[in-house]
């Protein structure tokens, strides 16, 4: 089964620090690229950033630029998201998508179910 299973959420007070994973299962991760994304309630969803098979690293989300940074972990089949300087805004459901080819562009075909982050005092 083809699956991407986020972990690593959870309560952080404001300035702090949080990384999430997102684990492959039923594929090589390295054959893809992946993407992060979050949704606060009542919000659209954002999409943050991406890694393609290159270990390049693409940033889009404004608001977290500087603070945020995505990773991966092929010997572990995972990908990260290191959250440094956690803000309240920063709240919300984080989700991990794999897209069908290893560069950053093109379709997405497959979803985790989410972690949730909750920035507050």
């Amino acid at each position: 089964q083809v699956q991407l299973v986020e972990s690593g959420g959870g309560l952080v007070e404001p300035g702090g620090s949080l990384r999430l994973a997102c684990t492959a299962s039923g594929f090589t991760l390295d054959h893809y690229a992946i993407s992060w994304f979050r949704q606060a309630p009542g919000k659209e969803r954002e999409v943050i950033s991406c890694i393609n098979n290159s270990d390049n690293q693409f940033d889009y989300l404004n608001s977290v630029k500087g603070r945020f940074t995505i990773s991966r972990d092929n010997t572990k089949n995972t990908v990260y998201l290191q959250m440094n300087s956690l803000k309240p805004e920063d709240s919300g459901d984080y989700y991990c998508a794999r897209r069908l080819r290893q560069l950053c562009s093109g379709p997405y075909d497959t979803w985790g179910q989410g972690t949730q982050v909750t920035v507050s005092s």
